[in-house]
């Protein structure tokens, strides 16, 4: 019981991901509805299978704040695909402030990148344009959308509706 399971609110929007197992009880205790099923996929009892939810959707609106996704270093490396955004290696990753700190640079989302310890060391204390490099992609904030679509790569296809990905 280790997949997960997409959250929608009543309007149909994508609000959360959460496990089989927390899916299954909003179900059961009618706080949502199974908008979609995993394919071959059952939870058993000793009298009763039911399938396991792969969509559902909240039986009442549910107004979320939105906070932004938190800035920390599992997420800068996710937003980025875990590679290197100077030479697209995937090992040996750190974190690179394209203004470094020591020239009042911010720890913020637009100040971060994914960088291999190679590239890092060779950048220093420069900024990219002067150490001769350059970005795959210009760093940004992501949405909660961006991030509920990057568990496509693991999540059931069934998503791709309701987080508007083209199949």
């Amino acid at each position: 019981m280790k997949d997960k399971v997409l959250i929608l609110n009543q309007d149909f929007s994508a609000i959360a991901v959460c496990s089989v197992h927390k899916a299954f009880l909003l179900v059961y205790l009618d706080k949502a509805e199974m908008v979609s099923k995993a394919d071959q996929a059952f939870l058993r009892t000793i009298s009763t299978t039911y399938p396991v939810p792969s969509v559902i959707r909240l039986q009442r609106y549910v107004r979320v704040p939105y906070y932004g996704i938190a800035l920390s270093r599992h997420n800068v490396m996710r937003r980025d695909s875990y590679s290197c955004q100077y030479c697209g290696a995937a090992k040996n990753l750190t974190l690179d402030h394209l203004m470094p700190r020591s020239r009042g640079g911010e720890t913020i989302w637009q100040n971060l990148v994914t960088a291999c310890s190679r590239c890092n060391s060779r950048k220093g204390d420069r900024t990219p344009e002067e150490a001769g490099l350059k970005l795959k992609r210009q760093p940004s904030r992501p949405s909660l959308l961006t991030f509920l679509q990057l568990h496509l790569s693991t999540s059931n296809q069934d998503w791709r509706t309701y987080l508007g990905v083209e199949n």
